[in-house]
């Protein structure tokens, strides 16, 4: 079930008992949400939806509010059972959690649109069509997980979001015309955050550096940079430095062979215009 009004995942009883341990410990300490927030580097916001049970505290999250509160520990141990209701593949959780402090997040994909870039209706599409069939309450659970991530290009305007995407991608009019427009419109629209670039490979290009398949690389506030990889009902988290290197030396071919950014903004207008 999902929250109509936030198109949140509803938390779990992890979830809240974390925020509640959190709550009484901020409340220990005599401090406000908005006093505490710049503590820890973070928006009142997000530590309202952390105390409500609505997000996962990310690591660096916990570290900090472990030191500022003076928990002894309390903290970390609650966050190490608090988990999401099902919506994201357990394969991908680590990964996600990564993302929610991450600094630089480069992004490359041939097979559909990235899952930070795309609207409801063209990820309700991609649900519907999931073989085994989903239910309506995971495909709901799914749509509000895929919608409480995308809230990271907003809410971390430090960080830089690097994307790089196949034209034919686009073209293929997953969900049909309407939802290809809404699309479009969607990403260009996220094209206006000066912490987000979208490039898109052409069609021209017959051949590029990222054919062995997608691939998306993160860097830690620590500057560690992580990749990962997917595949069928599976992911493979990155840690070898010598292979983050063969990826780095990729995405940077990449981005060298895809569309600039303003090109790759007017041929999106151009595809919108004669949807």
């Amino acid at each position: 079930m999902t929250n109509s009004t936030t198109n949140e995942p509803e938390p779990s009883d992890s979830l809240k008992t974390f925020g509640l341990v959190h709550k009484a410990c901020r409340k220990r300490a005599g401090l406000t949400q908005e006093e505490f927030a710049p503590l820890v580097g973070y928006q009142p916001s997000t530590v309202a939806s952390i105390e409500q049970g609505r997000r996962l505290p990310p690591r660096a999250y916990v570290e900090r509010a472990e030191e500022v509160l003076d928990a002894f520990g309390v903290l970390r141990a609650a966050a190490k059972y608090a988990t999401r209701q099902p919506g994201l593949a357990s394969w991908f959780r680590e990964w996600a959690e990564l993302e929610e402090q991450a600094i630089s997040l480069y992004t490359f994909e041939n097979r559909l649109v990235p899952g930070l870039l795309q609207t409801e209706g063209y990820a309700r599409t991609l649900f519907n069509e999931r073989v085994p069939v989903l239910t309506d309450a995971q495909i709901e659970a799914q749509i509000a997980a895929r919608a409480d991530r995308q809230r990271l290009l907003v809410e971390r305007p430090n960080t830089a979001f690097s994307f790089i995407v196949e034209e034919y991608v686009v073209q293929r009019g997953t969900g049909g015309s309407e939802a290809t427009r809404e699309l479009i419109d969607h990403v260009l629209a996220v094209t206006e955050l000066r912490n987000v670039e979208v490039q898109l490979m052409p069609l021209t290009r017959h051949v590029h550096a990222g054919l062995n398949g997608p691939m998306q690389l993160l860097e830690t506030p620590e500057n560690e940079w992580l990749g990962y990889c997917e595949g069928q009902e599976s992911g493979q988290l990155i840690a070898n430095q010598k292979t983050i290197s063969v990826l780095h030396m990729r995405y940077a071919k990449l981005r060298s062979q895809a569309l600039t950014p303003d090109d790759s903004r007017s041929l999106l207008e151009r595809m919108r215009g004669v949807l």
